[in-house]
């Protein structure tokens, strides 16, 4: 082989890396936010049925009346639909309730948890945080620039900007205090807090994991009651026990499912490649590079979706 066949093919392997990190960057801002909207649509549905069977109806943020509902004692059956009894934290990945921002135009149901899973589907409650709208400290975390990118402008809100959080107990409001920067690891954000607080973090710069953007708002209606503590599990259903969060946000995925299917993406080029250097005929060729060219395409998605989790977890 020559020098000058060598240093094509070369140039050529760069070309084909560089497009494939170009289509990676536009997966990360453009075609996670695919995912997220299907997962937002299905879990407003889903809230809006617990709030229907909790007695609640959504209200406009432009009312800031809240209704506190307090424990239950009636006897009939459970309405299907409703994951856990409003106050307690629901099962993994199951709708807390919904935040609204409207200085900066967001309005996204908040899941359960904050592990790259659950992130993926919207911004996630802190386990072992308080609910929104009870006493203590309510955190909840989002991404800034992927799936959606739920708090790409949190850095805009001002002390006593509005934030307006809907669960099965009610509809509370909390008014932005203070908007800091810390570093991941800085967990003092999480403790718990006398006056009733929720906590925003996300990451900061925007397109970058390094620091933490932090915001806390006060709570400016009267808070949830607390369900009474059952000698049951404490373990919520559906969760399995974790250890305390080690940095805000969340944690990351294996790296073995991503190997596994940039593999597979790799052995579906490689195959594609060495039959249309067969295939001697053009409209052959044509055939199945659009073809394969789509499976490939389709390969390279679920490769994408699987590379994902290995990023910050609010990236």
């Amino acid at each position: 082989m020559s020098w000058r066949r060598l240093i094509a093919r070369i140039g050529v392997a760069i070309f084909a890396f560089g497009v494939l990190v170009l289509l990676f960057v536009a997966y990360q801002l453009w075609g996670t936010s695919i995912t997220t909207r299907f997962h937002q649509e299905a879990l407003r549905r889903q809230f809006d049925q617990e709030l229907a069977a909790a007695g609640h109806h959504h209200t406009p943020h432009s009312q800031t009346t809240t209704s506190v509902s307090g424990p239950t004692t009636t006897t009939t059956e459970p309405t299907r639909g409703v994951a856990t009894a409003p106050g307690v934290a629901p099962a993994d990945g199951q709708p807390v309730g919904t935040i609204e921002i409207p200085a900066i135009a967001i309005n996204f149901v908040v899941v359960q948890g904050t592990t790259t899973s659950d992130l993926e589907l919207g911004p996630g409650h802190y386990d072992n945080s308080p609910l929104p709208g009870q006493p203590g400290n309510a955190a909840i975390a989002g991404h800034r620039t992927t799936y959606l990118h739920p708090f790409f402008d949190l850095d805009k809100l001002t002390a006593g900007d509005p934030i307006y959080i809907t669960t099965t107990q009610g509809r509370f409001e909390y008014d932005v205090s203070t908007v800091t920067v810390v570093t991941p690891s800085d967990l003092a954000v999480l403790q718990p807090t006398a006056v009733p607080t929720l906590t925003l973090t996300t990451c900061n710069p925007r397109y970058s994991a390094a620091q933490r953007l932090v915001v806390q708002a006060t709570l400016v209606t009267p808070p949830a009651p607390v369900p009474p503590k059952t000698t049951a599990d404490p373990t919520p259903r559906g969760r399995a026990t974790r250890p305390p969060v080690a940095e805000l946000a969340g944690t990351n995925g294996s790296p073995w499912p991503a190997t596994g299917w940039g593999v597979a993406a790799a052995g579906l080029a490689a195959t594609i490649w060495l039959a249309m250097l067969l295939w001697r005929r053009w409209p052959a060729r044509l055939a199945l590079g659009f073809v394969g060219g789509l499976a490939f395409l389709a390969l390279l998605f679920v490769f994408f979706q699987s590379v994902t989790p290995l990023l910050p977890a609010s990236f």
